[in-house]
């Protein structure tokens, strides 16, 4: 049985979350009624089919990376409210246009907001974490949705693969956040009752009932927090550079690389890592082994990475400045030793 995850409404600061089963049937409400401009794909339009009919403009967004994709976008998407429904390219694609528009003096950011609405558990949808549309200054503010709709039955819809792959980048959030220089108890709390909840909808071999899609929807949405509050480190550097170079993908990539990373994070944080265990009920390295299991591509091999890719991987990672969140920093010998053993 999983644990419970119950709704609610939560409003923190100037962003509003909801969270709970039948959200979806409200959101046009929840978003300030009908006018507003959608960014979806084809997927979700007959399950949200109330969402499709009441947008003013509808864009879909295709595969391929957020800068560019945002890039594109950006002279055909108009409108001060932008909602994503999707995955967390669709949700980064609208932080990215509303970072990107402009206000009085030329300056980007401020005119336009965010509504996302997530169909998978990558947390997008409670960060301001996104890369700029191309050719906006990198300097620019970045954009945190101001209203975030979870529904679980649509947030952990995805197919069982897929679903493990998005699972296992919801748990280097949960892992990864407790150990940055940023880190705070607020957000470590958050992150054990995530560890918890995602344990539970894993547990046993029973289908994913409601029970089960709440737990990860609920955990999906703490490790957005956590990641929110505290950024990343040495695990995401390296999916995201593996996601951004080769055919892993984001879930995939996360999910072969954290049975790896979560050791290299035991190393330097051992105390953190055994907490994590507790939550889990396991050894975080097995339990991360037994998601990139359930997708069916447990190794880099198995996702088409190349060796060559490998080395173009080490390289990229290894000027990453984000590693130093992740103290000490990895060195290109570690990163590629870490490559090595997830490939298989």
């Amino acid at each position: 049985m999983a644990s419970r995850a119950e709704p609610f409404r939560w409003q923190d600061g100037e962003r509003l979350i909801i969270f709970g089963r039948g959200a979806l049937g409200e959101a046009v409400a929840t978003l300030g009624g009908p006018g507003y401009t959608l960014l979806s794909t084809e997927r979700y339009r007959d399950l949200a089919p109330a969402l499709f009919a009441d947008a003013a403009e509808v864009h879909l967004v295709g595969p391929g990376r957020v800068d560019e994709l945002a890039g594109a976008l950006r002279e055909s998407v108009s409108g001060g409210r932008l909602v994503a429904l999707g995955g967390g390219r669709v949700i980064d694609v609208a932080k990215a246009l509303a970072a990107a528009a402009p206000v009085a003096g030329g300056q980007a950011g401020g005119t336009v907001s965010v509504a996302a609405i997530p169909t998978t558990l990558s947390g997008a949808e409670m960060t301001a974490v996104h890369r700029h549309a191309a050719g906006v200054d990198q300097t620019a503010p970045r954009v945190r949705p101001a209203v975030v709709i979870n529904d679980p039955a649509l947030c952990a819809s995805q197919p069982p693969a897929e679903r493990a792959a998005s699972a296992a980048n919801a748990l280097g959030h949960l892992a990864e956040g407790p150990l940055t220089p940023l880190r705070n108890p607020v957000a470590t709390q958050a992150a054990l009752h995530g560890a918890r909840l995602l344990a539970s909808a894993f547990a046993g071999d029973g289908p994913a009932d409601a029970d089960r899609e709440d737990a990860l929807a609920l955990a999906a949405l703490l490790a957005g927090y956590v990641i929110g509050s505290t950024w990343y480190g040495l695990h995401h550097v390296i999916s995201q550079t593996l996601a951004r170079l080769t055919p892993a993908g984001h879930g995939g990539a996360n999910a072969i690389m954290l049975p790896h990373t979560l050791g290299a994070l035991a190393r330097r944080f051992p105390e953190e890592l055994d907490a994590l265990g507790e939550a889990l009920g396991a050894d975080p390295c097995a339990f991360a082994a037994g998601l990139a299991a359930l997708t069916g591509r447990p190794h880099l091999r198995d996702a088409g990475v190349t060796v060559e890719q490998l080395e173009l991987c080490a390289d990229q990672a290894a000027a990453r400045p984000e590693l130093a969140m992740t103290p000490p920093a990895a060195d290109r010998a570690e990163l590629r030793a870490l490559l090595q053993a997830a490939y298989g």
